[in-house]
């Protein structure tokens, strides 16, 4: 039974392309948006209510032109790229169904529909229109009548109604039409401007869509800047629509299918989503959503009614038919212009200039979904900060470099771009905020992040030629290398001047600086032949030239923890290592199937080296004999970039030309160090001994040392310490093992539950994360009025990526209102001009203060000479002041009106007393809180839900660590534990359990586990050492010992390790308790750990199967014999073939009962099928029965569709509901819940495995089974394997995915 070692923990999506029009769709509850090579789709995850990544499509080697989601089957989507290819995509799959290449050109459009729904239509420059039916093979048919066009085409649109009346739009600003039925009406449209002349030619169509509820509406943009509506049945324009500006560009046009006659424009230069109605030439209304200009939309809005009816609308001097519901629109549309109107429901699907990608809510103005800026292109290189292993460079071939948190997988700063495509990265050695690059133009450069520009430029190189890869030295900081293709490999100072040039006989791909000194430097050349120059000889020669290879190199790198040891990575698919001490290669590294691009030592174990390849994987090797350990194939494409930090050693990222970046854990190389850890066993079981050396840790078959700096200053500052040095160590090797993702923020949670809060609340990165209940009130007072200060800069925070100055003060805004601070959130509110919303709510403060706050709008309006102070003067009583008003501007009348409404009363002198503003809160139905001890009850009850929903919604989103923060945040210790045991984080809940003194089950309960995996591991005694660090391990002990299929000798070493009699007393003992009934599970435990365990399954068996004969049994009266009679050896288990198939049965049964009780939904009904089969295969005798287990399969599916209502049950139902829940009785643990493995929903391209459980295409993590070909979740198999320790195969094989 296997699983991949390496495991894929993040992913950093791709942007949006920016070069071609028709990259983005949407079906249902998914969107879809293309990267350069790939395809993006999201999917609503109803449990967690939000957009999720839920597959990327990457199988185009060239850039996607369009994709098309059919209109017919919501599982596929066509695209087409420029290599001439169009891939049919089944997204529920995630897999390419049809593939077509085509010999005509490259197509720029595609649509769905004739002649039947497994038809897409394709078009190349001047046509002809193809249609390619795809279940039908490799024809193409071309469509008769659309061809030999005059003017080359840009896109088409099929109508959503009538697939088969097609719009056909061109270069020269035409428009043809094809109607079922009729001719083709070529060029029957052409554009003219407002002067009625000709546009002229290179102004194509640049937008067309049909009206989804009508049948003859098309709206078409024309070069950016010319918007109309054309009757496709009278080829006529209908309507131009008015731009505000001239100096305004429409990119995108899309219409609003549940608000008739409405539609909506993303300006290409700025972030303003307009909406318009047909009736009217102006826009209704604009939202500025985004600083950057929109490239693409789509509106995703609910499945409408088809059914529409003919009336008629006037517009100037024409008349023409449309559909009755764009009527009504119109009234929507004027008031959607109004204050406080209600916009349309629907969702924009926006995707920006710069590769930002949402989903914006019309309805709410906010945003549903939002992913900030991505790479639109091929990422070459990634670097962590030697600083700060949160932060990770990426050069990419779109010219620019991002820095991103890896904590948050955001976008921290960004280049400006314009360099041409960027290579290769190198930090700083010492001033962490600078990053050499190298590019294809422009040389190499010296950028700064927090200044946001090049503070120097490399030229040394030839002009024109490729700088291929940057290497600043890490020992002597005043030097940077930069490896080119005019031959060169040279040697600069910081301001650029040269030092020394080593000249090759071809290019130069690669140089790395020897990290043990500071002269050394190797290089990897197109002559296929290593170098290593030495900088103190003042010579231009190498001193040592390494041959071997058979094709170009191109990264060279040094081994971090052994001296003079370089490892090259050649096009001829292999990897070499050097001994600088040698002539010639000491290991060949063979495996993969195309060229070797990234290389990367791991800092800490001194074997372990990493390669990615252009045969889209990733390969772990093991130097001492050369052996590839793991072969991880999610990457869509060439893998390029990876990089590892010394500070957190065992996570990879990794980059590719699929445009992604990922992350990966490494730590199941690793796993007997942090049990070891966990175990408090000795120092020379976790680090490489200061006697012995890294020599021996690279003795095959040592297991895994720590060799590494950042090991030894833990160990050191350890030795300092005094104290608890045990619980010091958990922390500090705990981060050292730890994800990213909320690690940090967890111990800093588990020091203000101890009391130790001095260190942390200093912290800044305590107060970015999850903050304690106590302080989350002082916290964000504090932010907002960081915020506010803001109103004393005219600009706000200067800084490439930070808020503007109105942003910062929305900020402060939502902070203050949130905290209940009502009058400053009115206060800033009105600075921001946003005085409808503090004007509704500013009576809750007082109607003395609602009364001042409309007084000042009003002066405010009179200032601006605006009509709209009217409402305000009046209800402020300012009707002196409005007569004023309206009496200079000769609104006499008005004045008039507005005098006499107020009679005599004085309002400038009005009372506004207490009395009078608690009776008009009173006619408001609004009460001030009472301060009480209910009310304080409520309060924390409140917090309690809303901490766990935000856990459960963590835990979801497959963050299991930030899930436990959430409960750590109100001192919730077994909540946080219980996340992290269901998101599989077992190390870390075994530490924290230690940490906060836990003594109760869940600790309990991470222990077992984790002596599981000491088992798979073969770590029999590390298993037995862990176990007795706790109380109440002695059975978990004894099924460990019976487990062990070991020679005698060991296994009685084992037994006394463990603190059991050998096995022979334990016959003995077994023997002596035979005859007491009372003591039955302990005489079955001593025949398991014997040499006579036959006996004991015999025993236990008959046991159980008698409990399970008796009313009203419970799980609670069988389980914990059937673990202790399951760990029998199975080459012994195999042998009783009777008593194993009864046993199989029991444990499906009976552990079918436990996944309801727990929760484990996934598992419940493949357990209940298993022993269904079990039992029809072998016929064992057992008190169970076929009609028994599916009544009870049925009944329980049925409380999963109808919960336990139990009203809505037949009387039959309801005995068989009350009998199943008497069995399964109840689960005093807080781990209840099923089990959800650390970012098992993200996305992979590893090869399609389907679960055996229930035939589904299984995402994230796979275990494989004894077969090595059957396969399931790893989260499945987890929760399959707490409630039932046998294979689901049948086998009698145990299943241990632990």
């Amino acid at each position: 039974m296997t699983m991949n070692a390496a495991r894929q923990i993040g992913l950093i999506a791709a942007g949006s392309q920016p070069w071609n029009p028709d990259i983005c769709a949407a079906n249902g509850d998914r969107f879809a948006y293309c990267a350069t090579l790939s395809i993006y789709i999201y999917e609503m995850d109803r449990r967690a209510n939000n957009f999720c990544l839920h597959s990327i499509m990457a199988e185009h080697k060239k850039t996607i032109t369009t994709i098309s989601w059919s209109p017919h089957n919501g599982n596929l989507i066509a695209s087409a790229s420029i290599a001439n290819k169009i891939i049919i995509w089944n997204v529920a799959e995630e897999n390419s169904v049809a593939q077509l290449d085509v010999t005509t050109g490259t197509p720029l459009s595609l649509g769905w529909g004739l002649p039947d729904k497994n038809s897409v239509m394709f078009i190349c420059s001047h046509g002809p229109l193809y249609v390619w039916t795809f279940t039908c093979g490799q024809s193409v048919v071309a469509h008769k009548d659309v061809q030999s066009f005059s003017a080359e085409i840009c896109q088409f649109r099929c109508h959503p109604m009538d697939p088969g009346k097609i719009a056909i739009g061109h270069v020269n600003g035409s428009i043809s039409f094809l109607c079922p039925g009729q001719r083709i009406l070529k060029h029957s449209v052409r554009i003219v401007t407002e002067d009625d002349g000709e546009l002229s030619d290179g102004c194509q169509i640049t937008c067309l869509e049909w009206d989804p509820l009508g049948v003859d509406y098309l709206l078409c943009v024309v070069a950016y800047e010319c918007i109309v509506l054309v009757d496709s049945s009278s080829t006529k324009i209908v309507t131009k629509f008015q731009l505000p500006s001239v100096a305004i560009s429409v990119r995108s046009l899309s219409w609003i299918s549940s608000a008739p006659g409405m539609f909506i424009t993303g300006d290409a230069n700025s972030g303003v989503l307009r909406l318009w109605n047909v009736s009217k030439a102006t826009a209704v209304e604009s939202f500025r959503i985004n600083k950057t200009g929109f490239h693409s939309t789509y509106v995703v809005t609910a499945e409408m009614s088809r059914d529409v009816s003919k009336t008629s609308y006037a517009h100037g001097d024409q008349c023409c038919q449309t559909d009755r519901l764009w009527s009504t629109s119109a009234t929507l549309s004027d008031a959607a212009s109004s204050k406080g109107s209600v916009l349309p429901v629907a969702k924009i699907l926006c995707l920006f200039a710069d590769g930002a990608v949402g989903l914006y809510d019309m309805r709410r103005k906010r945003w549903a979904f939002l992913r900030e800026k991505g790479h639109v292109e091929t990422i070459f290189d990634c670097k962590f900060s030697p600083d700060d292993p949160n932060f990770l460079a990426t050069a990419s071939f779109d010219g620019t470099i991002k820095v991103w948190d890896i904590q948050t997988l955001k976008a921290v700063y960004t280049s400006a771009g314009n360099e041409g495509i960027i290579y290769s990265l190198s930090w700083s050695p010492v001033e962490s905020h600078l990053i050499a690059a190298s590019t294809s133009r422009n040389g190499a450069f010296i950028w700064d992040m927090k200044k946001g520009k090049i503070t120097s430029r490399f030229q040394e190189h030839k002009q024109g030629s490729n700088i291929y890869t940057v290497a600043w030295n890490q020992k002597d900081a005043r030097r940077i290398a930069t490896a080119g293709s005019d031959c060169q490999c040279i040697v600069s100072t910081l301001d650029g001047r040269a030092i020394v040039r080593y000249r090759h006989a071809m290019a130069v791909y690669g140089c790395d600086w020897s990290p043990h000194n500071a002269d050394i430097i190797a290089t990897g050349c197109e002559d296929k032949n290593v170098r290593v120059f030495y900088l103190a000889t003042n010579s231009e020669n190498p001193v040592k030239v390494y041959s071997g290879h058979t094709a170009k190199v191109f990264h060279v790198r040094w081994s971090p923890l052994r001296e003079g040891i370089l490892v090259s990575g050649s096009d001829d698919c292999t990897i070499r290592m050097w001994d600088y001490t040698q002539d010639s290669c000491i290991r060949l590294f063979q495996g993969h199937t195309a060229p070797v691009r990234g290389i990367v030592w791991n800092p800490e174990i001194p074997y372990l080296l990493i390669s990615g390849s252009w045969d889209c994987s990733i390969r772990v090797w093991d130097t001492r004999d050369g052996a590839s350990l793991d072969r991880i194939s999610d990457h869509g494409a060439d893998v390029y970039g990876l990089s590892c930090h010394p500070k957190r050693p065992f996570l990879l990222a990794s980059c590719s030309r699929d445009t992604t970046v990922r992350l990966w854990s490494l730590l199941s190389f690793v796993h007997p160090l942090e049990i070891s850890i966990l175990a408090g066993q000795p120092w020379n079981e976790i680090l490489v001994s200061p006697v012995t050396g890294k020599e021996h840790a690279m003795h095959i078959g040592t297991p895994p040392l720590l060799a590494g700096k950042i090991s030894r200053d833990i160990k050191l500052d350890l030795d300092r310490s005094s104290g608890d040095t045990f619980r010091k160590s958990l922390v500090l090797f705990s981060k050292f093992f730890g994800k990213p993702e909320g690690c940090t923020n967890l111990w800093d949670l588990v020091n203000i539950n101890l009391g130790l809060e001095d260190n942390v609340l200093s912290s800044e990165s305590y107060r970015c994360g999850i903050v304690h209940s106590k302080h989350v009130v002082s916290f964000k007072l504090s932010e907002a009025q960081d915020l506010e200060l803001i109103r004393m800069s005219k600009f706000g925070r200067a800084g490439l990526g930070n808020q503007t100055r109105e942003d910062q003060l929305r900020t402060a805004a939502d902070l203050n209102i949130k905290l209940g601070n009502v009058q400053k959130y009115c206060e800033l509110q009105a600075e921001l001009g946003e005085w409808d919303k503090a004007l509704a709510i500013a009576p809750f403060v007082s109607l003395k203060y609602w009364n001042n706050l409309i007084r000042r709008r009003a002066n405010e309006l009179m200032e601006d000479d605006s009509s709209d102070v009217i409402p305000f003067a009046v209800a402020g009583r300012q009707t002196a002041l409005l007569v004023d008003f309206l009496s200079t501007r000769g609104l006499h009348n008005d004045a008039y009106l507005v005098a006499a409404g107020a009679g005599d009363r004085d309002e400038e002198n009005g009372s506004d007393d207490d009395d009078d503003c608690s009776k008009r809160l009173h006619e408001m139905h609004v009460a001030p809180p009472k301060s009480n001890k209910r009310t304080k009850d409520k309060t924390i009850s409140l917090l309690e839900r809303t901490s766990h929903d935000l856990a459960d919604w963590y835990l979801l989103n497959g963050s299991p660590v930030l899930a436990a923060c959430c409960h750590l945040s109100i001192d919730d210790h077994q909540g946080a534990l219980s996340k992290l045991i269901r998101g599989f984080e077992l190390e870390l809940a075994a530490a924290i359990g230690q940490v906060l003194e836990m003594t109760d089950g869940l600790l309990l309960v991470a222990i077992e586990l984790l002596s599981r995996r000491c088992e798979r591991l073969g770590r029999w005694e590390l298993g037995v050492c862990l176990l007795r660090r706790f109380h109440g391990t002695g059975r978990l002990l004894v099924r460990l010992c019976s487990r062990c299929a070991a020679p005698m000798s060991e296994v009685n070493q084992l037994h006394d390790l463990a603190g059991l009699p050998s096995l022979e007393e334990s016959a003995a003992m077994a023997e002596q308790l035979r005859s007491d009934e009372n003591k039955r599970l302990e005489c079955v435990e001593f025949y398991m750990i014997s040499s006579m365990p036959e006996v004991g399954l015999q025993l236990g068996i008959d046991e159980v199967k008698g409990r399970m004969a008796l009313v009203g049994w419970t799980v609670d009266d069988v389980f914990d014999l059937l673990q202790t009679i399951s760990a029998m050896q199975t080459e012994k288990l195999q042998k009783q073939s009777k008593r194993m198939s009864e046993l199989l049965v029991l444990c499906a049964y009976v552990g079918a009962l436990m996944a309801i009780r727990h929760r484990f939904d996934s598992v419940v009904l493949p357990l209940f099928t298993h022993a269904f089969f079990v039992i029809k295969r072998d016929g064992p005798d057992v008190p169970l029965s076929h009609s028994l287990i599916s009544r009870e399969m049925t009944i329980w599916e049925a409380t999963r569709l109808l919960g336990k209502n139990e009203t809505a049950f037949s009387s039959e139902q309801r005995v068989a509901y009350d009998e199943l829940l008497h069995k399964v009785g109840c689960c005093g643990e807080a781990s209840v819940g099923r089990v959800i493995v650390a970012a098992s929903n993200l996305p992979s391209h590893s090869d399609i495995n389907v679960s055996c459980l229930n035939n589904q295409r299984i995402k994230g993590p796979v275990f494989f089974l004894e077969d090595g070909l059957s396969a399931v979740s790893l989260s499945d198999a987890v929760m399959w394997a707490r409630v039932n320790p046998f294979s689901p195969l049948a086998s009698g094989m145990r299943i241990n995915p632990f």
